[in-house]
């Protein structure tokens, strides 16, 4: 092995900003350095077609590194993403910044055509949260192909997925639009729905086996939980059409969602898992490219848990025991046993993609002295191949040295493997080195602001009664507290409330069309319980303000808030829940319903809520007691896409048996005698001559 420093490209002498070119001529000159590296190292390796990169050239006993990973194709393709920002800031629009632009572009929609392909495999997650149910996580590098089958690897990766969302948020972000049909539309809305609960799905995380042990289960990971949350939130108001969309191009995404995965978050940090106490996966969750966690101080205390128990002299062991690659691994068993597991202690190998991490962090947060320091780490690292000085995947410890490093870690030198270079490694280096010399900046690279999230916390929760009838309103407002008649039981010619206010089961009903593509075979919001972070905004459906009640406290969906107590006691609770986990524009909203009958038997308990309420603080929160009409101005409000009418509807059974059925018809045809349940829900039910869609369990012609 030989290493050698890379003329031009090293970062200069220590200082607490970037060091840039003297002049124009230099930026050029170390512009073009870098151009003609990531050209050949990387460019040269995309597929001409599908536009898919290989994870590297190599193909070992440990598996054929010539196929597409998602994960490393989006990490590869970042360098060749910050060489066209460097380009354009540089020297403005040109030619090559517009072909590295493409080059980006054709790597992404390739990933995006590979995984349109599985959105059965999308449709059917959503509802069975399935392993064998999971979209591949690689694919054919020239066809774009799954490579594996389903149960012949563990494609369950939600880190990967998660990881193309947050990528694409960032590139549509800064201009370069990813999707281009509503078809992608609805289909990445449908990706979102697949990797929103991942808050309690076991995967099989950024190693690909799941627990330590390579049994193949899989399990709940730090990694995978982050990279989601990360992608959820940076997802929310984003048109996918870039500068070109009206807004109304933006994805719905389940606010509910995001709250529980901060919570699942939390709990597991520093902890990667619960087989795993440290795992370096975590620096992508608490630093680039996710930074998914708001609380500094666990922030800290994960990275210095990483530093203080994997690092090593070559980079950061993945996690404690791990078994892969080293030289005692017996290559022809997928899974160990537990007693296997002890040989492996102090003899891991040691990754310098960890280290190209913490550079990357550290330059988007302005640290640079820090940053110089990985840099250099990282160059003495490098082995030269044909003249590059490239990062290998991995350094192990040679079967001479395994005794003597086990008595003493850290002491035996250590070797590459053959795997050079890897790919993710390499591309996060040289964006570092853009980042280093001043010729993109933090902000380029994190057109969402991910780096710098608004804080959590709302400074009041607005709270709006919402009685079921006219007689239980006109005895709270009798009490002086401010509520509004319903207007079908109001005298006649009142004026219609500003909002209506709806059952959860009717927000769920709305949104199961959001997403919904036949051509597809996908459906929409998977039928789930709104919780109350969904029901905390207002809702503008065809025309429709809406405001929904939460299900928790709906006496229809949960028996105990038939309990005047018991649901005082829970508006209490749901308040410091929207407190505490609101983020966004406005002021969270829970309506409370109060129906005639807990009323009734107690009412005491209503009214005395409602006079807690009007003085302000509720447990300790900040809240505003307002009729329906004053909420209106204050609250979040979400617009909802169209209910989908198309001119025809098939049946999406695996053999097709339907007729299409034309959107204008105003009665159901024939049902056919197949027995084959139809993937494909149609909405539709006459009443008083008018065509309604409503959910059905088959199409019209099943």
């Amino acid at each position: 092995m030989t290493t050698a420093a890379s003329p031009g490209l090293m970062a200069g002498p220590e200082g607490s900003a970037p060091f840039p070119p003297s002049d124009e001529a230099e930026a050029r000159q170390l512009l073009q350095r870098l151009d003609s590296r990531i050209e050949h190292v990387v460019l040269r390796r995309q597929h001409p077609i599908t536009g898919l990169l290989p994870a590297s050239t190599a193909s070992t006993v440990h598996g054929n590194y010539g196929d597409a990973w998602v994960r490393d194709c989006v990490y590869t393709i970042q360098c060749v993403w910050g060489l066209a920002l460097a380009h354009r800031r540089l020297e403005g629009p040109c030619r090559r910044a517009f072909e590295l632009e493409q080059r980006v572009l054709q790597l992404m929609r390739g990933l995006l055509r590979s995984m349109m392909r599985q959105s059965a495999k999308v449709e059917r997650f959503k509802s069975s949260l399935d392993r064998l149910d999971a979209i591949h996580a690689k694919f054919d590098t020239a066809t774009g192909d799954p490579v594996v089958a389903d149960d012949g690897w563990g494609h369950l990766q939600l880190d990967a997925t998660a990881l193309f969302l947050l990528q694409l948020a960032q590139l549509t972000r800064s201009g370069l639009v990813i999707t281009q049909t509503s078809h992608e539309r609805d289909f990445l809305q449908n990706l979102v729905y697949y990797v929103a609960r991942a808050y309690r799905v076991a995967d099989y995380g950024i190693w690909e086996r799941g627990d330590k042990g390579n049994h193949g289960l899989p399990e709940r990971n730090a990694s995978s939980i982050g990279m989601v949350k990360a992608a959820l939130e940076t997802l929310v108001g984003l048109d996918l059409y870039g500068p070109h969309g009206d807004g109304s191009a933006c994805l719905i995404i389940p606010h509910d969602a995001i709250v529980r995965l901060r919570r699942a978050l939390r709990a597991l940090l520093p902890r990667e898992s619960g087989s795993k106490e440290a795992d370096s996966a975590c620096l992508s969750v608490i630093g680039y490219p996710a930074w998914a966690v708001e609380d500094l101080a666990l922030v800290q205390r994960t990275r210095e848990k990483i530093r203080s128990e994997l690092a090593g002299p070559c980079g950061y062991k993945r996690f404690h025991r791990d078994g892969h690659q080293t030289v005692v691994e017996d290559v022809t068993r997928l899974h160990y046993e537990r007693e296997e597991m002890a040989q492996f202690e102090h003899i891991e190998c040691e990754w310098p993609l960890f280290l190209a991490y913490e550079l990357i962090t550290a330059c988007c947060e302005g640290r640079w002295e820090e940053a110089r320091r990985w840099r250099r780490r990282l160059q003495e690292l490098s082995v030269m191949v044909d003249g590059e000085a490239l990062l290998p995947e991995l350094y192990l410890v040679p079967a001479g040295q395994l005794e003597a490093e086990r008595r003493q870690p850290g002491s035996q030198k250590r070797v590459p493997n053959e795997n050079i270079p890897l790919l993710w490694a390499q591309s996060l280096t040289w964006l570092s080195d853009l980042l280093l010399h001043g010729l993109i900046t933090p902000d380029d690279l994190d057109p969402c602001g991910r780096r710098h999230p608004t804080p959590l916390g709302a400074e009041e929760v607005l709270v709006a009664l919402a009685p079921a009838d006219a007689g239980t309103a006109e005895a709270l407002a009798a009490a002086g507290l401010p509520v509004q008649v319903p207007p079908e039981a109001g005298s006649p010619g009142g004026e219609a409330l500003p909002l209506r206010v709806a059952s959860s089961r009717e927000l769920a009903r709305r949104l199961a069309t959001v997403g919904a593509n036949g051509r597809l075979g996908l459906s929409g919001h998977p039928p789930v319980r709104m919780e109350t972070h969904a029901t905390a905004r207002l809702y503008r459906h065809d025309g429709e303000l809406i405001g929904f009640l939460p299900a928790v406290l709906e006496e229809d969906t949960f028996y105990l808030a038939d309990d005047a107590q018991v649901l005082v006691d829970t508006v209490a609770t749901e308040v410091r829940v929207l407190q505490r986990h609101w983020r966004g524009p406005g002021a969270p909203l829970l309506l409370v319903p109060v129906a005639a009958g807990p009323f009734r038997r107690e009412p005491e308990a209503f009214l005395g809520l409602g006079r807690e309420l009007q003085q302000g603080v509720l447990g300790a929160v900040p809240v505003r007691l307002v009729s329906l009409e004053e909420l209106v101005p204050l609250a979040s409000v979400i617009d909802l896409p169209p209910r989908p009418w198309p001119p025809a509807i098939w049946c999406q059974t695996a053999t097709p048996c339907c007729r299409p059925v034309p959107a204008t018809s105003r009665s159901p045809p024939a049902r056919s005698r197949s027995s084959r349940t139809c993937r494909w829900p149609i909405w539709w039910s006459a009443s008083g001559g008018a065509a309604r869609w409503r959910s059905r369990p088959r199409c019209w012609s099943c």
